[in-house]
């Protein structure tokens, strides 16, 4: 997972705008109506062959498909598991309810989008199995043809996954007699993703935000030593699943929600951090543009990683349509430098995906462009300043 001695290199979370023309269907598929496999396979294609050069000319090191070949970060999962089906509502995020006003326009700002986050998620009725691997290699080979055709230049490729609590959390179990026989079916079954992306010669992103966001949602109204539990449970899951898998190929996305609200009811950084370091995994990627949490950056250093571990730092806010100034985003990535005590163990990053269920991002596609851009421009100026002459064009 080193990035080498040269510079800062710069990636994202993951999730990146999808054209509206394959977000229709994506919301069309999510609400019950028959969508044509054909049709979708080829916008689908469209827009892997667009989003690869977006992010190369933004000045990204390492990409992925943006996450154009799924619905959400973790919905697709319905489509390549056994055990699926009817729908629930998942409890209301203790931040929101604190605030009757910002709870009706947060409402009335999701009831007017056509997006794939605004239906109910499907229950656990049966048992979880993964049937159908060839649908995960396949994905990986149409981004990897896509890669070859258009000599992309990225340093690096990465696809995503979602955690076992991620899903365990979204998704109730209605089957299995205990959640610990869940969650252990659920790591079972998401092996095969975790495999199938590191055998096609991709580096593994685990999403998971479920290790910070679940204490404000599934156990807002129960101890944190609850929550906590929970938390280490679902590493101890994490680590079972990538048995085998070098640990430099993982990196571990954790963050508190993907939605602009109070986030008062967030669990602190320094709670989940000594759990988060028992993830088996060569990097972290953790937001630090998030008003709430930038301050605690400090954690890197109260709480080590091990020392060959990275950090993606985030320094992009994916929820809001400013563009971070390059300057800002330099004294960002500086910062966590120091809180680390090595340039070397930096890269730079987004908070969170800008579009992690199709048709819910906040921030436009021009925009997301600019904002990625600028993440480039400050990581090549916190390069100089940090690695010295010559740092700043890579050599």
């Amino acid at each position: 997972m080193s990035q080498g001695p040269s510079r800062i290199l710069t990636t994202h979370t993951g999730s990146l705008p999808r054209p509206a023309a394959l977000t229709a269907l994506y919301v069309r598929r999510s609400r019950g109506d028959a969508v044509d496999d054909a049709e979708l396979a080829a916008a689908v294609d469209a827009a892997l062959r667009w989003i690869i050069p977006w992010q190369r000319s933004a000045g990204i090191d390492i990409g992925n498909d943006g996450e154009q070949q799924r619905e959400g970060f973790f919905l697709h999962v319905r489509h390549r598991m056994s055990g699926f089906g009817g729908t629930w509502r998942r409890p209301p995020r203790g931040d929101v309810e604190r605030y009757p006003a910002f709870k009706a326009a947060f409402e009335a700002n999701l009831a007017g989008k056509q997006a794939v986050g605004n239906f109910a998620p499907p229950k656990v009725i049966g048992d979880i199995s993964y049937v159908n691997d060839a649908l995960v290699h396949d994905e990986c080979r149409a981004f990897r043809q896509v890669l070859a055709e258009q000599d992309d230049g990225f340093a690096a490729a990465f696809l995503t996954a979602p955690s076992p609590g991620i899903v365990a959390a979204a998704m109730r179990n209605e089957h299995y007699d205990t959640e610990d026989a869940y969650i252990a079916a659920l790591a079972a079954a998401l092996r095969v993703e975790y495999q199938a992306i590191i055998d096609e010669g991709f580096l593994l992103q685990l999403d998971c935000p479920d290790l910070a966001l679940e204490r404000h949602i599934t156990f807002q109204d129960r101890p944190l030593n609850d929550f906590l539990g929970f938390a280490e449970k679902i590493v101890d899951a994490i680590n079972t699943a990538l048995d085998g898998i070098p640990r430099e190929r993982v990196r571990m996305h954790v963050c508190w929600g993907n939605y602009e609200a109070p986030h008062d009811c967030d669990v602190p950084l320094p709670d989940i951090m000594p759990i988060l370091r028992q993830a088996r995994v060569g990097a972290l990627v953790l937001p630090f543009a998030n008003p709430r949490h930038a301050h605690e950056v400090r954690c890197l250093a109260e709480t080590p990683l091990a020392d060959d571990q990275v950090v993606v730092a985030g320094v992009i806010d994916p929820l809001t349509n400013f563009v971070e100034h390059p300057e800002l985003v330099a004294e960002r990535l500086e910062h966590v430098a120091r809180m680390l005590g090595d340039p070397h163990r930096v890269m730079a990053g987004t908070d969170c995906g800008f579009d992690t269920s199709a048709g819910m991002g906040r921030v436009t596609e021009d925009v997301v462009w600019a904002k990625l851009k600028s993440l480039s421009e400050g990581a090549r100026i916190a390069s100089g300043r940090l690695f010295g002459p010559g740092a700043e064009s890579g050599a």
